[in-house]
């Protein structure tokens, strides 16, 4: 399905209207999995890409989706493993979900542990942009999934502030590289959210209930605010949104109201 390229053609038409197909990576997560239902309750054809192939089947199935298993996260395997699970058809976008959660100061973090910091949320990123012209031929939008650490200063986030501080940066770079073929990168940038990720984290002691009160909503995310976000950027309606951060947060990052 022929995503609408900046020219106006087509104004007003939607995910809902229009699904196309739309890649996921990093399906088998909370946020990429949530997107993925979402978008197929649109209409939409799902690729979807992950690096466990149990957990991945499981999600895909139901979804009637196609998938690609992920061996690594460097650029040039992301990119080979898109081209392989499009199969030769465009794709109307694609949303990078991949990630991790890194809560260490520099001093405590070793080589090794920036490297896959960076390698996980940053470099698969890379190489998203690195097939995205080809793969998204006849225009559409690419989502990167940062974080409100990325702009707000955040104790014992330095490494994992870095990386999804990087992913802003890649985003408007390549919005700005591609915007005249039509294609779009956006980042959405999430506070705390309950996943499996965040699992362990939450349930230490306090932790969720001291999350909750810091929140100006007065509660953490959950997956599915953020994957109605990413569904909202990808949407060809919207395609007058280029390079935008969205702040997917509660107001975290920008609100501190009255107690």
């Amino acid at each position: 399905m022929r995503a609408h390229p900046p020219s106006g053609r087509g104004e007003g038409q939607s995910v809902n209207s229009h699904p196309g197909t739309f890649a996921v990576l990093g399906a088998t997560g909370a946020v990429g999995s949530s997107l993925a239902g979402l978008l197929r309750a649109a209409g939409a054809d799902l690729v979807l890409l992950a690096r466990d192939a149990g957990r991945l089947a499981a999600i895909a199935t139901p979804l009637d989706a196609a998938t690609a298993l992920l061996p690594d996260v460097r650029p040039t395997t992301v990119a080979a493993a898109l081209r392989t699970a499009a199969n030769d058809r465009p794709l109307a976008g694609i949303a990078h979900c991949i990630g991790s959660l890194w809560l260490k100061p520099a001093h405590r973090t070793s080589d090794a542990e920036w490297q896959e910091v960076l390698d996980v949320n940053l470099a698969s990123a890379f190489g998203v942009v690195a097939a995205a012209p080809e793969l998204l031929r006849d225009g559409g939008a690419v989502v990167f999934v940062s974080s409100v650490a990325a702009t707000l200063g955040l104790a014992n986030h330095e490494a994992i502030a870095a990386a999804k501080a990087g992913l802003i940066g890649l985003a408007r770079a390549a919005a700005a590289t591609h915007a005249r073929r039509g294609i779009r990168f956006h980042c959405v940038a999430p506070a705390l959210v309950a996943s499996r990720m965040t699992e362990a984290l939450l349930a230490r002691p306090g932790v969720h209930e001291a999350a909750a009160r810091q929140n100006p909503a007065g509660r953490i995310g959950a997956a599915a605010d953020v994957a109605r976000a990413i569904l909202f950027l990808l949407d060809p309606a919207n395609q007058w949104l280029d390079g935008q951060v969205l702040a997917v947060d509660g107001g975290f990052g920008s609100l501190r109201p009255l107690a």
